[in-house]
């Protein structure tokens, strides 16, 4: 019976450890970053028709940290403009250690609970986001009443978050 009660541990330990570390995975770019927000779902979140975004490098930023990716949405017409700018840390430690030294600069903010691990907005109402080794900035330039705008831009940090 011991034996038993034993091997049902070590059994229970490897199991929990082998789901712990998937969980704890670091999320890789894609091909291309920009796929993970879609034109369509910027056009259907904003009210607006939106092109393919432009894609292109964000800067570091600081020494020794990675780049970025810039993808800039344009509705028709040219009366709207986002910015989805994305960056894939090389672990969930190293995203959070930024994501709160970055913070610092865009005080004061306001958290947005429900977005990834965590999200707040800033005085601009540019949306900030990190989920894991991910993080994420969507600002919005546009005609929109600033309540609409922040809620545009929770829907579309919420798509991203929610394929990371």
């Amino acid at each position: 019976m011991i034996n038993f009660a034993k091997r049902l541990l070590i059994v229970a330990t490897i199991l929990f450890a082998a789901c712990g570390a998937q969980t704890a995975r670091a999320s890789s770019a894609p091909a291309d970053p920009c796929s993970l927000l879609p034109a369509t779902a910027v056009s259907k979140a904003i009210g607006q028709t939106f092109g393919s975004p432009k894609k292109s490098v964000a800067p570091s930023p600081y020494a020794n940290t990675v780049q970025g990716t810039d993808c800039t949405y344009n509705s028709s017409g040219n009366s709207s403009t986002l910015l989805f700018r994305v960056y894939f840390d090389p672990s969930a430690a190293e995203a959070t250690g930024l994501f709160a030294k970055l913070k610092m600069f865009y005080s004061p903010s306001t958290p947005v609970p429900g977005v990834g691990d965590e999200a707040y907005s800033d005085r601009n109402q540019a949306l900030h986001a990190r989920k894991g080794n991910v993080r994420f900035y969507l600002e919005l330039d546009s005609n929109s009443a600033d309540s609409s705008k922040g809620a545009q831009l929770r829907t579309l940090a919420g798509l991203v978050a929610g394929q990371l």
